[in-house]
């Protein structure tokens, strides 16, 4: 921790390190946040009077409940569901529903205070939640997975609303377990509230390009990146970590600025094809067959499967972590300085390890953390408020077209922000600092609430 203990900011820190024991996650995500509230709290004494960081840590609602469901061989299974209500000061709480085996109540608060600045700086009317369980879909047949989402909305659907709390996707949870739960949702309420959900199937009620969304915003952070500082994507070699809905869709977006993707990977490796991916072979194995990557080098007999190493040791001129948390360390920003890489932009939530970021900064290799550079997904699912709210539906180019100035406006809002208060080119302060001036002002401007 860099900061002072004597400092009001490091004694707030302290304070939640105490309120908060055993989440390291949460704990990461904050700090990361104070290191960049210094100068905010020097040039507007009245957030430390108002106890505004306080109220902002602290989330409104913390929901923790059972989710038990019987899986095809008749047995009774129990699992952990969880809802953090953080903060609804710009709108509703807003963020994903996420089923892995690592989730817990830590991981499930970083991603929700994440989602606060996140969603601030979409310039929308939407405040930060997120949800999810330790159920892993993984392996689970469509009836096993229809009768766990229709458990865990038994309990969820009396703490959200249009108007309340708005759940979207996020990993382990697509179009297929949203239905699952949304089914429930209207089944239990009598009512068709559209609104109560986003990352919908488009035939009832979602939108257009949301699936493509996080990762298309991911890259036109990037190209603003890169314009910033006189140069584009273009003839640019890039990594991408992952291989699901993110990662896939930044490679199709990078290849259109004219970039050449060279490496994709999952949970059991990484691929390298020198002459750029093939993605419709990549979006078959993956959407299609939920084939393992490593089937993409049997096919492509000159591109190379590596089951051990870090995909960051491949030279690139841009990578772009789209996998999970902190799958980016210290060691893996060296290589990347090493060989030459310029940018790095964030497609997942806290992709990089706080000493990787320290490195990659001091390198000055341009760096949009998650909060910014991802925030194209939770852009698209409030644009798809709007048009339930409007019973309307836009299509894919006006969607992303919206989506492209949400992006270019937030990457301007960062990099004006920096500026002016003495970090330029600095889009952790950028981001950090936009985000919460815009959250505390909301929070002021409402009494002691």
């Amino acid at each position: 921790m860099s900061l002072k203990l004597e400092d009001s900011l490091g004694l707030i820190y302290q304070e939640v390190l105490k309120r908060n024991p055993g989440e390291p996650e949460f704990h990461q995500a904050a700090i990361e946040v104070f290191e960049s509230l210094n100068p905010v709290m020097a040039k507007h004494p009245e957030i430390a009077k108002k106890k505004i960081l306080q109220r902002i840590c602290e989330p409104e609602r913390q929901i923790i409940f059972r989710v038990p469901w019987v899986d095809d061989r008749g047995e009774i299974q129990v699992n952990r569901g969880f809802r953090v209500q953080f903060n609804s000061a710009l709108g509703p709480y807003k963020g994903g529903i996420r089923f892995h085996p690592s989730v817990n109540l830590s991981v499930i608060k970083f991603l929700g205070f994440e989602q606060i600045f996140k969603n601030s700086l979409t310039g929308l009317p939407i405040g930060g939640g997120k949800g999810g369980s330790d159920f892993d879909p993984k392996g689970k047949s469509d009836n096993e997975i229809m009768r766990f989402c229709q458990s865990f909305m038994t309990e969820l659907y009396r703490h959200i609303g249009e108007h309340t709390d708005v759940p979207a996707g996020d990993i382990g949870v697509g179009a297929r377990e949203i239905g699952y739960m949304f089914g429930q949702y209207k089944r239990i309420t009598n009512r068709y509230e559209s609104g109560v959900f986003t990352g919908k199937g488009v035939a009832w009620g979602g939108s257009l390009a949301r699936k493509e969304a996080t990762g298309y915003g991911t890259v036109f952070f990037a190209q603003e990146m890169l314009k910033a500082r006189g140069d584009s994507l273009d003839g640019k070699t890039v990594i991408v970590s992952g291989s699901g809905n993110v990662a896939i869709y930044a490679i199709e977006k990078a290849i259109t600025y004219g970039a050449k993707v060279i490496a994709c990977s999952d949970s059991s490796g990484y691929i390298v094809d020198e002459n750029g991916l093939d993605l419709d072979l990549i979006k078959r194995l993956k959407e299609v067959e939920y084939a393992r990557i490593e089937k993409y080098a049997e096919q492509v007999k000159h591109a190379k499967f590596y089951k051990e190493g870090s995909i960051w040791s491949v030279p690139c001129d841009v990578a772009l972590p789209c996998a999970t948390q902190n799958e980016l360390n210290a060691k893996d920003a060296e290589m990347l300085v090493k060989n030459g890489c310029k940018t790095v932009a964030e497609g997942a939530n806290m992709p990089c390890t706080p000493d990787a970021i320290r490195i990659l900064q001091a390198a000055k290799t341009s760096y949009g953390p998650g909060k910014a550079a991802n925030a194209g997904g939770v852009a698209t699912s409030a644009l798809e408020m709007q048009q339930n709210a409007s019973r309307d539906s836009w299509s894919h180019d006006y969607t992303e077209a919206r989506l492209q100035d949400i992006m270019i406006n937030i990457h301007k809002t960062c990099y004006e922000t920096a500026a002016e208060y003495g970090c330029p080119g600095d889009y952790v302060m950028g981001a950090n600092i936009a985000g919460f001036l815009r959250v505390s002002n909301a929070i002021d401007a409402m009494g002691v609430i």
